[in-house]
């Protein structure tokens, strides 16, 4: 089997969340196989799950003071402050027998993959076995959900994932650096910096040379292809893809979606 990769490349919150929502739509529309996308934010942003409360969980003034970006994805799941990290996401429709048919489970297979990933890179991380507890801090780096990834205790990847007709999209951030006071500034938790510092840790905290967001992602690639058995081409987003994508951008920027989350369908295409 041979998927699609979309190479690291970084883009504003706006556009990473169109990109992710035009792939997945696509995938389901037209049946194709799995895309498997690496990307980075610029400017820096935090992301807020579907669920969540913008006004009670972020400090939006102080996004706006910094000039960071603030966007709600469609995933579920909490806060995350996007800077310094490598981004994944993996979308693939009902055609892939692959994964089952179960959130946890698939968390299980892919983080299983990331683990492998990390493990080139000398960095041994296990899955986590506790789960989130609703009515919990609203950041995500503030506690591992269950089948998520920590090393020593402290988490290193935070994940969320739709499904929807069959299919899944599932993205997710891989710390390289991580800095307690800047999150604790913008995300609102009962959390000192200090104590996120304890529950939280980069990757390149973790070895001895820093490695490069491209050097970090060919080792997740690796870890996917050994851990799924399928190979990857690298590929580039189809002009539908791009079309949608800008179209879902405008939803991305609107304070409708964002601050008051304006219930939409999810359509397969």
């Amino acid at each position: 089997m041979t998927w699609r990769l979309i190479p690291y490349r970084s883009y504003n919150a706006f556009q990473n969340m169109a990109i992710d929502e035009a792939i997945f739509r696509e995938t389901l529309r037209n049946k194709r196989t799995p895309t498997l996308r690496f990307f980075g934010w610029r400017p820096a942003a935090v992301s807020i799950g579907y669920f969540q409360d913008a006004q009670k969980e972020i400090h939006a003034d102080g996004c706006r003071s910094a000039g960071v970006d603030l966007v709600r994805r469609i995933t579920g799941g909490k806060a995350v402050y996007h800077r310094d990290e490598v981004t994944y996401s993996l979308a693939a429709g009902s055609r892939e027998g692959l994964f089952p048919d179960d959130i946890v489970r698939t968390y299980e297979m892919i983080s299983s993959c990331l683990a492998r990933g990390l493990a080139e890179l000398g960095i041994c991380a296990s899955l986590a076995e506790t789960g989130r507890k609703a009515g919990r801090a609203p950041c995500c780096f503030s506690e591992p959900a269950g089948k998520e990834l920590v090393v020593d205790g402290r988490k290193i990847c935070g994940s969320a994932q739709i499904r929807s007709h069959g299919g899944f999209l599932q993205h997710g951030s891989l710390l390289m650096t991580f800095d307690p006071a800047a999150t604790a500034s913008l995300i609102r938790s009962p959390s000192p910096p200090e104590q996120l510092r304890d529950r939280v840790v980069g990757l390149n905290e973790l070895i001895p040379v820093p490695v490069s967001a491209e050097r970090l992602c060919e080792a997740l690639r690796k870890g996917f292809c050994d851990g799924l058995g399928v190979d990857f081409a690298p590929g580039e987003l189809t002009q539908e893809e791009w079309a949608l994508g800008a179209r879902l951008a405008k939803k991305y920027e609107s304070a409708a979606w964002t601050l008051e989350r304006k219930k939409e369908g999810f359509p397969a295409g």
